[in-house]
């Protein structure tokens, strides 16, 4: 009986009709994928909708915004996890906040949450330069003294949303081991979990380490779209091994009942506005380069010196 009646659930009897989804998840009428969000939800059809395409040679540089100052990122927190059937997300405390990065107020993190692809697709919303990555955290935080996304949303900055996009890696991230296995204890729509002892900061790298950063107006990427959102796009980029992209799209369920995969919305038109950069990215690429090739040159120094080390040795012998 109790297998039966799960069958019925995952076949969406047990859920509420009309509800958005993602686009490979959509079968029928009764599940808006995102070309359809509008006709339900009309703001996904505004003009400051988000993600976008990054294209890098177009960004305006602004060097004048500044780091950002982390409060409670170091902070040994236990943390709620909880599948929302779009998605899961972790609840972060009040104590985790943020101010700087050129943003005008004091901002509370609420949550944050993650955006994959599947079977090897990536899954990011934000692209640059049409490129999509692997997967990327958001972190959402509402500034004081709003106490909701619902009072947040009238503020044109009344929300600000931290973008880390992923790059595969041949190493596991030493910490989303602990993401994941929270994730497989949260596989179906409502269900939870507690982490102890969880850091932000083992996640995302300390504030004085993000200092290149993209910027632009626009929305919350699921409905309702609410248009109050400053977004910050780190040029920072963090890293995921293969296995761990693989079991990631494995643990939770949307709530359809399906594989919780491909969940992120395609990206919107500019419509005029500008993206900003704290620095250019073809100058972060330059320092990346000369960095690598003072690298190469000191590993080149310190290999002939070694010879010549085994060299004199063996020739005393």
């Amino acid at each position: 009986l109790f297998q039966f009646i799960y069958s019925v659930c995952l076949n969406k009897v047990c859920f509420p009709p009309a509800e958005w989804c993602y686009r490979k998840q959509n079968r029928d009428d009764s599940c808006k994928d995102p070309s359809r969000w509008a006709v339900q939800f009309p703001r996904c059809g505004g003009l400051r909708q988000s993600p976008i395409n990054i294209i890098t040679q177009k960004v305006q540089v602004e060097r004048s915004l500044p780091l950002f100052d982390f409060f409670g990122h170091t902070e040994t927190v236990n943390i709620t996890v909880k599948n929302k059937g779009h998605s899961a997300h972790f609840i972060l405390p009040q104590s985790v906040s943020l101010a700087g990065g050129g943003l005008s107020g004091h901002y509370r993190a609420a949550q944050f949450h993650f955006h994959w692809g599947g079977s090897g697709r990536p899954g990011s919303e934000h692209t640059i330069d049409g490129e999509r990555f692997p997967m990327e955290l958001h972190i959402v935080h509402i500034k004081e003294p709003y106490d909701s996304l619902a009072e947040a949303e009238h503020d044109t900055a009344g929300i600000a949303l931290l973008a880390f996009l992923f790059e595969e890696t041949a190493d596991d991230h030493p910490h989303l081991d602990t993401i994941i296995a929270a994730l497989g204890r949260v596989p179906n729509n409502g269900s939870s979990t507690v982490i102890l002892d969880f850091r932000l900061r083992d996640i995302i790298p300390a504030a004085r380490d993000l200092h290149s950063y993209y910027r632009y107006v626009g929305s919350m990427t699921t409905p309702g779209c609410e248009q109050a959102v400053a977004w910050t796009v780190f040029h920072t980029m963090l890293s995921i091994s293969s296995q761990q992209l693989s079991a990631i799209v494995e643990q939770c369920r949307f709530w359809t009942g399906q594989p919780m995969r491909d969940l992120y919305r395609p990206t919107q038109p500019l419509d005029g506005r500008v993206v900003y950069s704290s620095k250019s990215a073809t100058a972060q690429k330059r320092a990346n380069h000369v960095w690598l090739g003072a690298l190469s040159v000191l590993l080149c120094c310190c290999l002939k010196m070694l010879i010549k080390g085994l060299h004199k040795n063996f020739t005393v012998k």
